[in-house]
């Protein structure tokens, strides 16, 4: 993998900030009383993926790098969850819920791909 100098260059962080955006816009429109419950979960969710892949390519280290890849994962799948219980409990449109699961499916590729692209090495 070619270095790189910011995280800003990589295409997942972006489209995970792009994710970011979108599920605040779609959680504005949940009911008053999940504003402190599922729609939080899901913004803080959601922030963390770019927020991981942010501090994980700011790090001395790939293997720090990589752990906080997996963290970006594991947020992703916790959105995921939270998106499909949103869908069921139709507090989410079906168009938005079936963009949103695209989009996670591309991310978590891309994701894995990247954490591959860094074989462990011992650094600091």
């Amino acid at each position: 993998m070619a270095t790189l100098k910011s995280f800003r260059e990589l295409i997942v962080w972006k489209k995970s900030l792009d994710l970011a955006e979108r599920i605040y816009r779609a959680t504005e429109r949940f009911p008053k009383s999940e504003i402190f419950g599922l729609a939080l979960q899901m913004r803080r969710a959601a922030v963390s993926i770019p927020s991981n892949i942010a501090e994980g390519q700011s790090r001395n280290s790939r293997n720090e790098f990589r752990h906080f890849l997996g963290i970006a994962r594991g947020s992703l799948a916790e959105l995921e969850t939270q998106i499909e219980l949103s869908a069921r409990l139709e507090m989410l449109k079906a168009e938005d819920t079936a963009i949103f699961m695209n989009l996670i499916e591309e991310i978590g590729k891309m994701l894995s791909g990247l954490k591959r692209s860094l074989p462990p090495k011992s650094d600091n």
